[in-house]
């Protein structure tokens, strides 16, 4: 097994982006909408948060040899109990799959590990380089 670190993301998270097993099974940890800095980006804007986390998501998936087209399932967190704001947060990360439609399960939650993030989402793919 290997444990990934993404250099084109922030650093100052206290957990590896992805772990790949010999077999090529990729478990990336949750996409958070941090940028380059660590920073929460769009605070109080799911839609744009959920981009973010979709962008972070695609760079750990490349570093580990794989891409949106090859995840197997994803969890996708919404720090809400407002389904509306759920909604706003799944159309953005089922935007970026386009048509590779993986399992997915979406859960409104109380809140999320930095302050003000409000999105994020977790997956398992499968890695081309296996």
């Amino acid at each position: 097994m290997e444990l990934l670190r993404v250099p084109t993301l922030t650093q100052d998270v206290p957990y590896a982006y992805a772990a790949v097993t010999r077999a090529g099974t990729v478990y990336a940890a949750g996409a958070c909408p941090l940028d380059q800095d660590g920073q929460v980006v769009a605070p109080g804007d799911i839609p744009a948060q959920a981009a973010q986390v979709m962008a972070n998501l695609e760079e750990v998936l490349r570093t580990a040899g794989c891409g949106l087209g090859d995840v197997l399932k994803t969890t996708v967190y919404v720090a809400s109990s407002t389904r509306s704001d759920l909604v706003a947060a799944w159309n953005v990360v089922r935007a970026a799959f386009g048509e590779h439609d993986a399992p997915s399960t979406l859960l409104g939650v109380a809140v999320l590990g930095y302050p003000e993030q409000l999105v994020e989402v977790e997956a398992v793919a499968v890695s081309r380089e296996a």
